[in-house]
């Protein structure tokens, strides 16, 4: 079977998101990482795709000369899926054009910096007919697979509580420093948006929670932090979540947490029993019932469901991490460009990237208006 074509947007040779991508599209066999814009600067973007092996004449000056170019080719030779790794301000543009050509899109998250853009590009897919992907990478883990799946089966009875944290410490070494704030993107509101923390790391543990239990948040109450008048961007949060019915739910995030490496847990409590993980511990699933000894769940074993043991290439005890989890998202990508059978949930879609958005107005929105409770209802 011959491989999918993959473009790239962003994602230079120093970029780490880049690298994640790049090796992540490769682990299936199931890509050909045909051309892209791996940089703005066109020395550097030829010395990027001379490194990645790519063929120079694919490598285009700019995104506009890409699309144009690309949409020339005979289908057989044109590449099928881009995948857009630029500054959140990007993401709504470079997708925009990609669907109005015909392509497939894998995006980095959040969708857009708007819901109301968010709202157009899934008109646009609709429309289209074509894939898209946002990459909310840590849903790619076998462990977390198998986690959606037994929640699904009732595991752990109905869901009362869950506990979402996403603790960084990355931003702490230069929000004391008015002048080192300038440099960092995710704290400039004309490329990252209206969030740093949420629209960044929150946006991720909204996305999990709403995988994970199936439940999509009806209302939620938010409570900010930017730290100092001359950062303008929250880099601290708690969100009080509600559901239908009688659950409730918290996210706390945070790129202030000292220490803090990449910190993303979980807790989902149910009348049965409850969930625990770890990203920093991929491979653990610890299960806690009133009557019973804690259990561990790990992935590769024959109990694991046909979901979880689709994207887990090692056997039991051998470590799968955050390359593992985004090769699964791709996969699941890939499956679904050439209409192959496939379990739910193999990738996010463009609606859970519109509701990633809408929690991200909605939370700052909440913070604004004097922490008030907020419905997140799609429009």
């Amino acid at each position: 079977m011959n491989q999918i074509k993959l473009g790239i947007i962003g994602g230079g040779a120093d970029s780490l998101i880049g690298i994640l991508h790049r090796v992540a599209a490769k682990m299936w066999d199931r890509y050909d990482i045909s051309g892209g814009v791996f940089h703005p600067d066109f020395e550097l973007n030829q010395q990027h795709a001379s490194q990645f092996g790519v063929d120079r004449s694919r490598v285009y000056p700019d995104f506009d000369t890409f699309v144009k170019e690309e949409s020339k080719k005979p289908d057989d030779q044109k590449i099928q899926v881009v995948s857009v790794l630029t500054p959140n301000v990007l993401h709504y543009p470079m997708a925009k054009a990609l669907l109005e050509n015909g392509f497939h899109v894998i995006c980095e998250k959040p969708l857009t910096t708007s819901y109301k853009d968010a709202v157009e590009l899934e008109s646009l897919q609709k429309k289209s007919g074509t894939v898209f992907a946002v990459t909310y990478t840590y849903t790619g883990y076998p462990i977390i697979r198998h986690m959606k799946h037994l929640l699904s089966e009732g595991y752990l009875g109905n869901i009362q509580k869950v506990d979402m944290q996403y603790y960084q410490g990355w931003i702490n070494s230069v929000i004391h420093d008015a002048e080192k704030c300038q440099g960092i993107w995710r704290l400039n509101p004309e490329v990252a948006g209206i969030s740093s923390c949420i629209g960044d790391i929150g946006t991720h543990a909204f996305h999990m929670l709403e995988y994970l239990t199936n439940m999509e948040v009806s209302h939620l109450l938010a409570d900010l932090n930017n730290l100092y008048d001359y950062n303008t961007l929250d880099v601290d949060g708690t969100i009080l979540l509600r559901f239908e019915g009688k659950a409730k739910g918290i996210i706390r995030a945070s790129q202030i947490a000292t220490g803090e490496e990449n910190n993303l847990s979980l807790a989902i409590y149910g009348d049965q029993g409850a969930f625990k993980w770890e990203q920093e511990n991929p491979n653990f699933l610890y299960h806690l019932q009133d009557d019973q000894p804690q259990k561990v769940i790990k992935p590769g074993h024959a109990y694991c469901s046909d979901f979880a043991n689709d994207g887990s290439k090692l056997p039991a005890g051998h470590p799968e991490g955050i390359f593992d989890a985004m090769g699964n998202i791709y996969k699941g990508v890939a499956k679904a460009i050439r209409g192959e059978e496939s379990f739910d949930g193999e990738y996010p879609t463009l609606y859970q990237g519109k509701r990633g958005v809408l929690f991200v107005e909605k939370v700052v929105e909440s913070h604004r208006d004097g922490n008030r409770w907020k419905s997140l209802k799609n429009s």
